[in-house]
């Protein structure tokens, strides 16, 4: 006989509410031993918070990569400047 036809009949045999619920307690025990990972399973609310977390992650790099991109090129076109100058300043002196 199955568990849930089990549970049906201790239920349905209790002689009042306080054996019905120690039957009702007894089964959620029985079910936390037979799935100790019950607690840390995930459901679609914690997925869809995660996710929504994650795209918020992604635009804070995104705006940090284009903060990057920017500095570099202000340190980069200057640089790149310096040392076209300092070829041509080589070329004149040979």
């Amino acid at each position: 006989m199955s568990s849930v036809v089990n549970l049906y009949e201790a239920l349905t045999t209790a002689t009042d509410e306080r054996a019905r619920a120690r039957v009702i307690a007894e089964a959620f025990e029985r079910l936390e031993d037979r799935y100790p990972h019950l607690p840390d399973l995930a459901t679609q609310g914690h997925v869809r918070e995660s996710e929504l977390r994650l795209q918020k992650e992604i635009e804070q790099v995104r705006g940090d990569i284009a903060r990057i991109k920017t500095d570099l090129l202000k340190w980069l076109v200057p640089l790149m400047l310096a040392q076209v100058a300092a070829i041509a300043a080589l070329v004149k002196l040979h």
